[in-house]
């Protein structure tokens, strides 16, 4: 059976159905994979006799070449075929789950971890473009995003207990030998049923920027997980930390020549995209060391087996399934600003009970801390896509969000690293206050960066880029497309919102990326809108 064509799909509801469902497979093994390998991490480190630093590099060695990556596998999907390059993914995750399963030792682990993770870039984000291809009318690409979301909740209520099942009747492999069926199965069906596509005009590949990439987050972390042992004032990791500076300072000239650079700068002066990322950052740096540190302290000091400190995480990952919807509802009704402050409130109150009764930890304070953090990190992440593709073009959301995805890994990365490097100090207690700071920066970076003033830079932003002539092709900061004042209106009748607008972006010319763009001062002259030949109405 050949799979059908995109338009004979988009018209298909049970085919666009079973696409939504094996897109969802992809994220379920890997969300499944990095939950359920946390309570594994004790086991592991008896089993091969691994230091800290060899835990924080099973982790990490994945969530690096996942932030290195994100961007690059969209673009390559975007130009020879996403249904290619998501069979790809799931061939590389696949037969890189293999490998973990039968991996002799601590390095070749976290190699095939990094080969993993290759595929794993190549899943969610092409997914996604799928899905977004599938599911043309808006309400229902919507529904459609929504049910994605509440996968990431199921396996975040799953992963951790269905670890420590696994864990504790068959050993830590079997985490990797899960993937296996599933990921076959999710092979023949992508063959079966998921159309091929590709965008009318791909971007450009930009390998400079992705090696500046690399190096930059590359050499960070290795410096922080390594410079316990190796001494933080050591050559190697003084030179480390040195060419991470040089990589990040050099990665902004460089784009800025670029007609279609990887990382647009320009965003940065929006002030709800710059704190998008740093939320980004900071809330998935708070959930990774959160869940490192947790399945450390509750199976070695607390003595707990791997399947009671599975239970004892329940309560934080079903809060997090709970509130995750409820979030994406409070972003569509009153934007990102509200559920980024009780996001941060949450997230600090956890990290304090932690942080300040350090030697008093009841079960009962235990839950308390858990439910808190679950509900905090629940509310946190719609809000942060939100915010980052507010006043954007539609043209240029896909990019804002991919940014948005690459800092939630940097941040899982730097938690890893950061807070693990505490614990290989034996500095549990310097650890949860950095947990606590995680949640602080969250309600520092909603107050500052969420209110008027702040979305006003990102229409200040929008004017100096070429897609942004007419305002109904922007994102409003409830979530839909049309004016950014909050209204969501979306300026679109017929339920094919953005299409119709490739010609006119693909033949714009390029905005002066010499140029400064329009910053805190006065706003750029607005480029008139050429008049619309599609018969649509304008949005008044």
């Amino acid at each position: 059976m050949a799979p059908a064509s995109p338009d004979e799909t988009s018209a298909n509801t049970p085919r666009r159905l079973l696409v939504l469902a094996i897109c969802c497979m992809s994220l379920l093994i890997v969300s499944l994979d990095n939950t359920a390998l946390n309570v594994a991490l004790p086991s592991l480190q008896r089993e091969l006799h691994a230091p800290v630093s060899g835990l924080q590099w099973t982790l990490d060695a994945y969530t690096l070449v996942i932030a290195s990556l994100l961007m690059l596998s969209g673009s390559t999907a975007d130009r020879v075929g996403r249904r290619r390059v998501f069979q790809t993914g799931l061939v590389l995750f696949t037969g890189g789950s293999l490998l973990c399963a039968l991996a002799p030792g601590l390095g070749w682990l976290v190699a095939f971890r990094a080969v993993q993770a290759v595929g794993g870039s190549m899943l969610n984000p092409v997914a996604m473009s799928i899905i977004t291809n599938t599911f043309v009318e808006p309400r229902e690409r919507a529904r459609a995003i929504g049910v994605w979301g509440g996968v990431v909740g199921i396996s975040m209520a799953a992963g951790p207990l269905l670890g420590g099942v696994l864990v504790a009747s068959v050993g830590w492999r079997s985490i990797f030998w899960l993937n296996i069926p599933i990921g076959l199965a999710a092979l023949v069906l992508t063959a079966l049923f998921v159309p091929e596509s590709r965008a009318p005009r791909p971007r450009r590949l930009d390998p400079g920027g992705q090696l500046l990439v690399m190096a930059a987050l590359g050499s960070l972390t290795f410096a922080i997980i390594e410079g316990g042992s190796a001494g933080w004032g050591s050559p190697l990791i003084l030179a480390c930390f040195g060419a991470s500076a040089c990589a990040a300072a050099a990665l902004p000239l460089y784009e800025r020549r670029r007609a279609e650079p990887l990382v647009e700068f320009r965003f940065f002066r929006s002030l709800p995209f710059s704190g998008a990322t740093l939320t980004a950052v900071t809330s998935f740096a708070a959930l990774a060391g959160f869940l490192f540190l947790s399945t450390l302290y509750l199976q070695n000091d607390r003595g707990l087996s791997a399947f009671e400190a599975g239970l004892h995480l329940l309560p934080m990952a079903a809060m997090t399934a709970v509130f995750a919807p409820l979030s994406g509802h409070l972003v569509a009704v009153r934007g990102a600003r509200l559920p980024l402050l009780l996001a941060g409130v949450f997230m600090t109150a956890s990290g304090l009970l932690f942080a300040v009764f350090d030697a008093e930890r009841t079960d009962l304070l235990l839950f308390t801390a858990y439910v808190l953090f679950g509900i905090g990190f629940g509310l946190v992440n719609a809000p942060i896509t939100n915010a980052a593709v507010s006043g954007m073009p539609r043209s240029r959301s896909g990019m804002a969000a991919s940014i948005a995805s690459t800092s939630r890994q940097i941040g899982s990365a730097l938690g890893v690293a950061v807070i693990g490097a505490a614990v290989a100090a034996g500095s549990h207690g310097t650890a949860w206050w950095i947990f606590t700071g995680c949640g602080v920066a969250v309600l520092l970076l909603a107050l500052l960066t969420t209110g008027p003033r702040a979305l006003a830079t990102a229409e200040r932003v929008a004017v100096c880029l070429p897609e942004a002539a007419d305002p109904a092709d922007r994102i409003d900061p409830t979530g839909g497309t049309g004016r950014t004042d909050g209204t969501g209106g979306t300026g679109r009748t017929d339920g094919t919102e953005g299409r119709g607008r490739t010609e006119r972006t693909r033949h714009a010319e390029p905005a002066d990326r010499t140029g400064p763009c329009p910053g805190p001062g006065p706003s750029a002259p607005r480029p008139p809108a050429p008049p619309r030949g599609d018969g649509r109405p304008q949005a008044g």
